[in-house]
Order: structure tokens, then C-alpha cells, then sequence
């Protein structure tokens, strides 16, 4: 599979787990939880904190893999933006 691939489908994983993270996140918020009882009542507390938390372990992941992936011009761009300031 190409890199461009690769690098297409880690940036959508990271997507999808970031709205499920934040998502479950503000139902799990405490003061929050109160004024959407209609919501929070569609995902009891015990499978949206399991989403949470796997979500979360699964962008941790992707993050990873992102910036592995992005190395090389992480490097790059630290190199010029280090040159280009100390001049």
C-alpha cells in the first residue's frame, strides 16, 4: 500500500476516535450529563466509557503512527524554522 494511503487512512482513524473521544468525553462531563438525559440515556455510563477509553487508547495509537509516518518533514521543518530564527 502506498505511504499516501497509509498516512489517508491514520488522518481518518484519528478523525473518527477524536468525535468519539470528544463525544463521549462531554456526556461523561459532570453538569453537562444533567441537561442531556435524553442523549446520555441512548449509551448507558458503562459502554460510553468503554468507547472512551478505547477511543482514546486508539488515537494514542494513530498519533503514534502519524508521527512516524511524518518524520522526515517534522525534521525538516524543525531544521529551517531552527535556521531561519538564529540568523
Amino acid at each position: 500500500m502506498k505511504k499516501q494511503v497509509i498516512k489517508y487512512l491514520v488522518d481518518i482513524g484519528l478523525a473518527i476516535s477524536f468525535l468519539l473521544v470528544t463525544l463521549t468525553g462531554i456526556f461523561k462531563f459532570p453538569g453537562i450529563r444533567e441537561h442531556l438525559i435524553g442523549l446520555y440515556e441512548l449509551i448507558p455510563r458503562g459502554p460510553m466509557s468503554l468507547i472512551h477509553d478505547w477511543s482514546g487508547i486508539v488515537m494514542a495509537g494513530l498519533v503514534l503512527i502519524h508521527l512516524i509516518l511524518n518524520w522526515g518533514w517534522i525534521k525538516s521543518m524543525t531544521r529551517l524554522i531552527i535556521r531561519k530564527h538564529i540568523k
